[in-house]
């Protein structure tokens, strides 16, 4: 006889409401699931969400068939789609990869066969003349010109997707943090915290707490033979320019382990930011991370500037803010790939859980939340 499966409160239980958690909810909304989102905060995308850089990445750098590879570039295409149709202030300005030495152009050999391999067209390989015309103040031996690189203001984003999903049926609860789960007759029920507690009982529920998403899982059971990922968390810090930058295209060095290098920014006003740098940290949770920019980080700054700007002027920057990166793999490993865990893997039913969202996950969140919703499918 099959075991009595109980009728939950709810059918989907997102966690998070940062621009990933909102994109899956939407996305289960617009499939007829009953959804809610909930979140720990008072407001929507306070955590990864709130500092980031706000780029639309091409998916250049990500390696072949990989899930950074793979959703960047659909999520980026349906990202330019989504703002459009719903009025996001975003701009498809482009950016420049450049080298800064005759030795680096061998890195920008293999960083153009790698877009190729991952479906991102339109990569244009520049000389030094050619880096002058578009950008007269950029210096380097040449370049890389990325067109369907651009920005958008993510919190206009954040704000139609809860729309979006609020609009099929969907329901955010904010300060709503989630202490506890275990399985029950088919369901998953969770503890709720905050101003008045709860219990709450769904037949899938989703961790896509960024920073928070491998100590989060520790708390459901049981999870039968499932070694839940190690957090790790990469600060990056961010400077700003006194003025207005003389590049109308956001300005790349060539990568370097850990990150993207001290790249140039910009955002929606044009207002320029520079960073962000890697520093790993030695905090154990999420609590204990310290996301003030410490000003004498600048003269790393400076000097990696000024290898494609000479042009910076001393005591132009200013501490802005920094952000962490949801490392799943320690200091000196390879960057690992998202990693979307399914029920089976939990050896939880109904639990779906992801981990090491890190860069590209914001324009890749579309694409994300199409690849979640199936999985919840066949749950459902």
């Amino acid at each position: 006889m099959a075991p009595t499966r109980a009728t939950p409160d709810i059918e989907c239980l997102v966690i998070g409401a940062g621009v990933v958690g909102l994109a899956i909810a939407r996305a289960l909304a617009r499939a007829g699931r009953e959804v809610i989102v909930a979140d720990a905060a008072d407001g929507i995308g306070q955590g990864i969400s709130a500092r980031n850089s706000e780029v639309i990445h091409a998916g250049i750098y990500y390696p072949r068939d990989s899930l950074k590879a793979q959703f960047c570039v659909e999520g980026k295409n349906a990202l330019y789609r989504f703002c459009s149709e719903f009025n996001v202030p975003h701009s498809n300005c482009g950016k420049i990869i450049v080298a800064t030495g005759n030795e680096q152009s061998d890195v920008l050999t293999g960083i153009a066969a790698r877009a190729a391999r991952n479906g991102v067209d339109g990569l244009q390989r520049l000389s030094n003349d050619d880096l002058r015309a578009l950008e007269p103040a950029l210096a380097g031996t040449g370049g890389l010109l990325s067109p369907s690189t651009g920005i958008i203001d993510s919190h206009a984003f954040m704000l139609a997707l809860q729309g979006d999903m609020e609009a099929h049926g969907g329901t955010l609860a904010l300060v709503s943090p989630i202490l506890s789960g275990r399985a029950k007759n088919g369901t998953i029920e969770v503890d709720i915290g905050g101003d008045t507690s709860a219990r709450l009982s769904a037949r899938a529920v989703v961790n896509c707490t960024g920073l928070h998403a491998p100590g989060l899982v520790r708390r459901f059971e049981p999870l039968e033979h499932f070694r839940a990922p190690q957090a790790w968390f990469a600060k990056g810090s961010y400077f700003s320019l006194a003025r207005r930058a003389p590049f109308s295209r956001l300005i790349y060095p060539v990568p370097e382990p850990g990150g993207l290098g001290v790249h140039l920014t910009l955002d929606m006003g044009g207002r320029a930011r520079f960073g962000p740098d890697v520093e790993w940290l030695q905090a154990r949770s999420p609590e204990e991370i310290d996301y003030r920019v410490d000003p004498e980080r600048a003269q790393k700054f400076y000097s990696a500037i000024r290898r494609y700007w000479p042009e910076l002027r001393d005591n132009e920057l200013t501490p802005d803010y920094s952000g962490v990166r949801p490392k799943i793999v320690p200091q000196g490993e390879p960057d690992a790939d998202f990693t979307i865990l399914d029920h089976a893997a939990h050896g939880l039913p109904g639990l779906i859980g992801l981990y090491g969202i890190e860069s590209p996950g914001l324009t890749a969140s579309l694409a994300i939340a199409d690849h979640v919703e199936q999985m919840v499918a066949t749950i459902l």
